[in-house]
């Protein structure tokens, strides 16, 4: 019932959602027009942005290469020099290049990869000004090219795509402001911090005593006269007693707001939305929760809407709500029934007797297996990557079916704005593979796809598994990089393929037993960042330059219909044929052979 209710809440938010946007995004007058049009004329005035301006594709192109050029150098420079700057209460040094460069391309790129812990490495000048304004930047990019690419199919005979900053002006003032603001406030209602203090230290309800390792000792006896800790009467060596918490502060409900909605996914806190301080209780949960797919979901309805043929957007739709069932049911089942080792020799109770039962593993008690694999399967099929549990903790079947869907292309919803127009590339390489089946020139939208379309699609589609396999294959003969894995053997090979697969897929989130901070992981995951981001976008900025430069073509009747169920069916087909034949390789020595070891 749980899974039924957030899915059905989610596409009733995604409808309104979506005619709101294309009223947006084509000039069209909204009940916030008032208040918010001459907040965007003022923009235009300052900037002096051409409102009439129509970019061909490749002046398009170098617009978002040069403006995200600038927020990657900017996020960088603002992180190395952040121990001089303002806005450090904790007094936190600058950050290491590596690691800079690692964050400010998994920002700019909406991926949100995070390699170390936000609230004790990055200052609140930082997190605010550098990474919370790319949270907004990255994802109006995203969305600003789905609209170049809509332009491409409704135009006829010219090269004009609209303007890039006039797009981005609109998406964030019009669209990211507003929706974060009701976000945030009911973030901060709901008990999320949002404040400009530093960070506080508080006293235990009981000290706990840890070893030299850090490790919480079990069964301690602790002596707080003396400092000194036993167990079973014997003392323990090195063994420290902790008295009090290290508790963060700062805004973090504005920036957990804007990573949900943007699929930006980069917490405020080290541990994500599983932090009680940014996630705290049921109702915050599943605002964020929704929020993650709520825009990808509404630009299904959004195209439809633009392209004057509504079944169109809601073919697309279907053809990613049911990928995402489906993934969603692999998930939930495999935690609820987990696996057999976790139940030998008594060790774990995983009946349903009397508690919820399954694989609890990594999970907060305060979610369980239902919220936290619906919010597992909702972030990786879009590029958003938060989390509120340790997917390290998942099944192997769980965890893999997380890693697929993020090997897909993040097409099912994916990013806001990049998810869509990754389908509607998979969409033109569906629509031509049946044209070759029954002899006929394919067409899609009215407009015919040729060569040059076709090998832009190609870009698109396999930009993401190649980036994956080779990050991946690289990585795997390294040395050095066996010494940041958590596990060996499959499980081990399996962190190390979902890192990749989530910073090629723009995803960010992390099996955590992954320590990924090293020079080598953190210039090589930010090359696969920046080539899985931005190689898509050229490509499906070629592909809507060629279309707008063509004629409209009347339908037929051998005209391929690319809004019934059959061409569901084939679209489906075709992304997990790229997909299975991508990375089944792959997934057989990680997740696959892990979960044989786990039945033997």
């Amino acid at each position: 019932m749980q899974y039924v209710l957030y899915l059905a809440i989610l596409v009733l938010l995604a409808i309104p959602l979506g005619t709101y946007i294309e009223k947006v995004m084509n000039g069209k007058r909204t009940f916030l027009s008032k208040i918010l049009t001459p907040c965007e004329n003022v923009i235009y005035k300052v900037l002096h942005i051409k409102t009439d301006e129509q970019m061909n594709w490749k002046k398009y192109a170098v617009s978002v290469g040069v403006f995200s050029g600038i927020g990657l150098l900017a996020v960088m420079l603002l992180q190395m020099l952040q121990g001089v700057l303002p806005g450090n209460p904790q007094n936190l040094p600058g950050v290491k290049w590596d690691l800079s460069f690692n964050t400010a391309a998994s920002f700019i790129t909406n991926t949100n990869w995070q390699a170390y812990t936000g609230e004790a490495v990055l200052s609140y000048l930082t997190q605010a000004v550098g990474l919370t304004v790319q949270n907004f930047v990255s994802a109006a990019t995203g969305i600003a090219v789905l609209f170049a690419l809509i332009r491409g199919f409704i135009k006829v005979k010219t090269d004009g795509l609209g303007s890039f900053w006039v797009d981005m002006t609109r998406i964030v003032v019009h669209i990211l402001i507003p929706l974060n603001l009701v976000v945030s406030m009911c973030l901060v209602g709901g008990g999320v911090i949002q404040n400009l203090e530093g960070a506080e230290s508080v006293a235990l309800v009981e000290p706990i005593a840890v070893s030299a390792e850090g490790e919480i000792i079990e069964g301690a006896e602790i002596h707080t006269e003396t400092g000194e800790v036993t167990v079973d009467g014997r003392t323990v060596e090195g063994a420290v007693i902790v008295t009090e918490q290290f508790v963060p502060m700062g805004p973090a409900a504005s920036q957990v707001a804007v990573k949900q909605t943007g699929t930006n996914g980069g917490g405020y806190m080290g541990v994500n939305s599983a932090h009680p301080l940014e996630n705290p209780n049921a109702f915050t949960n599943i605002i964020e929760m929704l929020s993650i797919l709520l825009i990808p979901a509404a630009l299904c309805f959004t195209f439809g809407r633009s392209i004057k043929n509504k079944k169109q957007g809601i073919a697309i739709f279907a053809a990613m709500f049911i990928c995402l069932v489906a993934a969603l049911a692999v998930i939930g089942r495999s935690e609820q029934m987990a696996v057999p080792q976790l139940a030998q020799d008594g060790m774990v109770d995983i009946s349903e007797v009397s508690q919820a039962g399954g694989n609890m593993e990594g999970k907060e008690t305060r979610f369980g297996i239902q919220t936290s694999a619906t919010w597992a399967a909702f972030t990786t099929a879009a590029s958003n990557g938060s989390v509120n549990s340790m997917h390290d903790s998942y099944t192997p079947i769980g965890g893999m079916a997380e890693m697929l869907l993020m090997q897909l292309g993040e097409v099912i919803f994916g990013g806001v704005g990049c998810g869509l127009y990754g389908m509607l590339a998979f969409a033109i390489l569906t629509v031509f593979i049946a044209g070759l089946m029954v002899g006929r020139t394919p067409e899609f939208l009215g407009k015919k796809i040729e060569p040059f379309e076709m090998k832009w699609a190609v870009v698109v589609c396999l930009a993401t598994p190649v980036a994956i396999l080779i990050g991946s294959g690289i990585a795997a003969v390294v040395p050095s990089v066996a010494d940041s894995l958590n596990n060996s053997g499959a499980h081990g090979f399996s962190e190390l393929l979902y890192a990749y697969s989530s910073c090629g897929g723009n995803n960010g989130s992390a099996f955590a037993g992954f320590n990924a901070n090293t020079v080598f992981l953190n210039v090589s995951l930010g090359l696969v960042m920046l080539s899985a981001r931005f190689m898509p976008i050229v490509g499906t900025l070629a592909i809507a330059g060629n279309m707008a430069s063509k004629k409209k073509v009347a339908a037929t009747a051998g005209t391929l219909s690319t809004t019934n169920a059959m061409f569901v069916f084939l679209l489906i087909f075709i992304v997990l044929l790229v997909g299975a034949l991508s990375f089944f390789p792959a997934l057989a020595l990680g997740p696959i052979a892990e979960f044989f070891e786990s039945i033997g």
